[in-house]
């Protein structure tokens, strides 16, 4: 899809935790460049979320590599449907 606004409205992505990818994996959003590890922890935990969200495109998440720039401290964000969110996991 080159539209994701529509999916993104539908699973209720909040605004401020966007980015430029959108999954549903097994029931669960995944925003933007969430590192695998995050993905498999979420799904063996199962928290009360409706997902995890990076927002933006921080230089040093997956995907996000750049030669000779270096990593920004970025955090992975878990949200409810609600629009509520907290602190997953960091990264610095």
């Amino acid at each position: 899809m080159e539209d994701l606004g529509p999916i993104k409205e539908q699973y209720k992505v909040p605004y401020d935790l966007q980015s430029c990818h959108t999954a549903i994996v097994d029931g669960y959003i995944i925003e933007g460049h969430v590192p695998a590890d995050d993905i498999r922890k979420l799904l063996a935990e199962r928290p009360d979320v409706a997902g995890l969200a990076v927002p933006g495109m921080p230089v040093g998440s997956p995907g996000m590599e750049v030669d000779g720039f270096p990593d920004e401290p970025y955090d992975v964000v878990a949200f409810d449907a609600d629009g509520n969110s907290e602190v997953f996991a960091s990264y610095r």
